[in-house]
């Protein structure tokens, strides 16, 4: 059983474009870097993981990314995140994934025992395994085993759209409420919670 990690990176001076008033362009720049840094390497700590995967049409992300030992994929054609997500799991299946955990480079509490957690309650395929939001509305980090058994769908109201698919599928559905992936960073007063709270505030401090 072979499972890959797959994180999809936004340009890294165009992510996070609504911390524009807090933050100023090189800032945010500097921000995603980190979180993109810290996303790999707490993959790379989890041992269940055989690969990590960062796809983005960003050459400057994908440079750091080998730099840090994940495998990369350069997205082309119209920006669209879950076209990108399909053709990484194709390239994953031609290496013989198994498995896909789709998780954004934008969590930074992101835990190794969290993401264990995820892979565990999805060792018995059919399965998908969700971690949404703090508001339930997204999806912040999607198990599926095995490979392409449900098509991707984030985006607005992903972690229903996930939920759903996971259904039409078959499959068993997970939903963790894990605490290091409920929050990831869109607007100031995520960064605002994020310096504020006790969860994992070591790492927090070090990525924010």
């Amino acid at each position: 059983m072979s499972i890959w990690a797959i994180v999809p990176v936004k340009p890294l001076r165009r992510g996070k474009s609504r911390l524009a008033p807090v933050l100023s362009e090189d800032d945010r720049a500097a921000l995603n870097e980190r979180m993109l840094i810290h996303t790999i390497d707490t993959l790379k700590s989890v041992p269940e993981l055989g690969e990590v995967l960062v796809v983005s049409r960003d050459p400057a992300a994908l440079a750091i990314a080998r730099e840090h030992g994940a495998r990369t994929l350069q997205e082309d054609g119209a920006p669209h995140l879950n076209v990108a997500l399909t053709r990484a799991t194709a390239v994953a299946q031609t290496y013989t994934a198994t498995s896909v955990l789709v998780v954004p480079a934008d969590l930074p509490q992101l835990s190794p025992a969290d993401l264990s957690a995820m892979l565990q309650a999805g060792k018995e395929g059919p399965a998908v395994v969700i971690a949404p939001d703090h508001h339930h509305e997204g999806t912040n980090a999607l198990y599926v085993n095995p490979v392409g058994l449900v098509q991707y769908q984030f985006g607005e109201g992903s972690f229903q759209a996930h939920s759903a698919a996971a259904a039409t599928a078959g499959a068993r559905l997970h939903v963790l409420e894990l605490l290091s992936l409920s929050h990831d960073v869109d607007v100031p007063e995520d960064l605002d919670f994020l310096q504020l709270s006790d969860v994992n505030k070591g790492a927090t401090n070090e990525v924010v």
